[in-house]
């Protein structure tokens, strides 16, 4: 049975550090690449990052410089560092799998993704 479960959300003012962690289980860690999704209230899920195999990344321009996004095979975790964060950045952050290598276009579609975590909440005050 794969599990994605994500951690380290929470409440943060303007500007702040978060650091949310997906830990994987179930699968083969190494042949699947990862990406990280966020949903806001009322609005669709939306791309963040994606992190190949290889550790190759992808951004959304909402965040490219601001967030980095990484993976630790050692340990079955990928993580999503983000700094300077906004209050338009409040969402549920949602991790991903798929065992495609995807292009930066069909990285960022949901469809695309195999196994889903449940989500964490991140909410950024102003």
């Amino acid at each position: 049975q794969v599990q994605l479960v994500e951690s380290g959300g929470g409440l943060v003012q303007a500007g702040a550090s978060l650091r949310l962690s997906c830990a994987a289980s179930g699968l083969t860690f190494g042949g699947y690449a990862m990406g990280w999704f966020r949903q806001a209230p009322g609005k669709e899920r939306e791309f963040v990052t994606y992190i190949s195999r290889s550790g190759i990344t992808y951004y959304a321009d909402s965040v490219k410089g601001r967030f980095t996004g990484s993976r630790d095979s050692a340990k079955n975790t990928v993580y999503l560092q983000m700094n300077t964060l906004k209050p338009e950045d409040t969402a549920v952050y949602f991790c991903a799998a798929t065992p495609r290598l995807l292009t930066a276009a069909a990285a960022s579609t949901t469809r695309e993704y195999q196994y889903w975590g449940q989500g964490t909440q991140v909410t950024v005050s102003s």
